[in-house]
């Protein structure tokens, strides 16, 4: 027998933007495989996350999936999903309205960020009283004139691969202390899954560093990049059609519910969407191919392989939901055959 610890990890019930908690249940098992089936439902106190009353406070954590945790020893994270006592989805989980059963739909998620500086509380590179030089510079930088934070990012990328994230890159962006990384699931519930656990590791690994993360979409006003969380996604028909037309179809089904995408891309994202950075407005809706400043970009690959492939929303913000991106964006696309 072996004991073990299991960290369940969970989404509160702030509103608009939820928070990670998460707490360790240790538990002995005898040749332990790290598999969902092996684990129960666990309790908390959901008067205190806001998603229950002190009367009647007890919430259930139910285990959807389950990582070995690079960072500790005989660990494991344990994403879950929060139920009422009944056993009916809290209102506050956003993973069980995802209709995608069949995992027809693949997501890639870009998630951008800001290393911030507790002391300062300022982004890396951002001098007291003062900011670093104009943009230009730090996209893909490399060199200490303007790369902050290469250690912090390719540490996480380390334990995010090391916990079995299907981690596809990393990049600094185009704001000083600011940078992305990527992950691609078949599934919107595995996509939305592997974020939160990836988000998880990176806020705990700030715990050592004396750092925290930024998700907010717009933390440095002026001429400097917001931050989102571009989110690419396909289904068979995009994967296959050949059809420029159903492409166009598929984009123009859009249109009408924008307001209901915006609702649940992220909060302050009307400081981010701006016409301005390589955004499209708040306001209006577009897509075009190869077109970093539409609501909608169609992938130039994607052209060129016949209309076979992916399309990229670009207005989910950083600190937004991929579940409810998701769950929103599945909702929209999938009526169109």
């Amino acid at each position: 027998m072996a004991k073990i610890k299991l960290e369940y990890i969970w989404l509160d019930g702030y509103f608009p933007t939820q928070n990670m908690r998460s707490k360790t249940k240790v538990e002995e098992h005898e040749n332990f495989q790290g598999t969902v089936e092996e684990l129960g439902l666990w309790s908390f106190d959901g008067s205190s996350t806001k998603q229950a009353s002190g009367g009647a406070s007890d919430c259930i954590l139910k285990p959807v999936a389950i990582y070995p945790d690079p960072d500790r020893i005989n660990g494991y994270l344990v994403m879950t999903e929060v139920m009422n006592a009944d056993g009916t989805p809290h209102i506050s989980n956003g993973r069980a309205t995802i209709e995608d059963d069949d995992n027809d739909f693949w997501f890639g998620f870009e998630q951008e960020y800001f290393i911030m500086d507790s002391k300062t509380q300022l982004p890396l590179g951002f001098p007291v009283g003062g900011y670093p030089g104009p943009q230009g510079m730090y996209y893909c930088s490399v060199g200490g004139k303007n790369t902050f934070g290469r250690s912090f990012v390719e540490e996480h990328a380390d334990l995010c691969i090391d916990a079995g994230l299907n981690f596809e890159g990393i990049n600094q962006e185009v704001a000083s202390g600011q940078w992305e990384f990527q992950l691609f699931a078949k599934g919107a519930k595995k996509a939305g899954d592997e974020i939160w656990i990836a988000r998880y590791l990176l806020d705990r690994l700030t715990e050592k560093y004396g750092w925290y993360i930024e998700y907010h979409p717009k933390p440095i006003k002026g001429d400097w990049n917001g931050s989102g969380m571009h989110a690419n996604f396909s289904n068979t028909i995009l994967r296959t059609c050949g059809s420029a037309e159903k492409y166009a179809e598929i984009c123009e089904a859009f249109r009408p519910v924008t307001k209901e995408h915006i609702a649940v891309y992220g909060e302050f994202n009307d400081q981010r969407l701006t016409g301005d950075h390589e955004t499209a407005s708040i306001n209006d809706f577009s897509w075009g191919v190869s077109d970093r400043g539409a609501s909608i970009r169609i992938p130039i690959i994607a052209v060129e392989k016949g209309y076979k492939g992916w399309l990229e929303d670009r207005r989910p913000s950083s600190n937004g939901d991929p579940y409810k991106i998701a769950a929103r964006i599945i909702k929209t696309v999938k009526p169109v055959k």
